[in-house]
């Protein structure tokens, strides 16, 4: 009887043994993917980060923490902000960063999306509101470009990289809409009237000009009049043409006739 309480004992303590095992082994192996790090702390103090691959750690007195490395976009909500040239506009943007260092993430700062977003919020009013409108319009290049090195520098103490900033949308008030409309319109009109004062000087040249050759050769004014009788005959395809009678061609026959007149008188 005791032989076999005691084999059922043994048993018992083995199977547990068995589980304490089989959970200490589970607790203390952690299998960590490519796209992510293990931060370490042992007894609070930072280890270090390690991944990927199988990890080993120490249940109960070691701490971790998983930190995800792949690149993370962030949407920047809507701010209102003024231009330097007193414009109230809405502007938003998207961020795109990854963590270099774990473990600067995570013991640098608390939560290192949400610090990111608050700080390109504050980055992006404060860029936006040394500006001018034009400027916000036609060098969105160089504006990105500014968020991007402002917000890379003041995240790189925890661990994180900046690789671009991109203005996303820009909303105009309606009456400023209204108002570069007009300007725009004022300004193609002013090139149309440039561009047609510019034809009818190289007209005037170009029939300056002309004017000069016929001169010194009679016979070309003669042979662009009969050009022009015949296209007004064949572009109207009537079956009367009017053409203009130069008066000296009649003057010797109203001398010979007023001549006349006074004889018989």
């Amino acid at each position: 009887m005791f032989d076999i309480l005691d084999m059922l004992f043994s048993l018992g303590t083995s199977f547990g043994f068995i589980l304490i095992l089989v959970f200490f082994l589970s607790s203390a192996i952690k299998v960590i993917p490519e796209y992510q790090r293990l931060v370490v702390f042992r007894l609070g103090r930072l280890v270090g980060a390690k991944g990927p691959g199988m990890v080993l750690v120490i249940p109960v007195i070691d701490r971790v923490v998983r930190v995800d490395m792949r690149v993370v976009t962030l949407d920047v909500p809507v701010q209102e902000v003024i231009t330097r040239d007193n414009v109230p506009i809405k502007v938003n943007a998207v961020v795109y960063f990854r963590v270099m260092d774990p473990s600067y993430s995570v013991v640098e700062v608390e939560n290192y999306v949400l610090a990111t977003s608050l700080l390109s919020q504050t980055t992006l009013r404060s860029v936006i509101g040394s500006v001018d409108l034009d400027e916000v319009l036609s060098s969105r290049e160089k504006i990105n470009n500014e968020l991007q090195k402002i917000i890379d520098e003041r995240t790189d103490s925890w661990g994180i990289k900046v690789s671009a900033v991109e203005l996303k949308e820009l909303e105009l008030p309606e009456s400023m809409k209204r108002a570069m409309a007009k300007q725009a319109e004022a300004e193609r009109e002013r090139r149309a009237k440039i561009i047609n004062a510019e034809g009818e000087l190289q007209a005037a040249q170009k029939l300056s000009e002309a004017a000069l050759q016929m001169e010194t050769s009679p016979i070309t004014l003669q042979l662009r009049y009969l050009q022009t009788m015949r296209e007004v005959s064949v572009g109207e395809k009537a079956t009367t043409t009017i053409f203009p009678l130069p008066i000296d061609l009649l003057r010797p026959f109203m001398d010979m006739y007023f001549s006349r007149e006074k004889k018989d008188g």
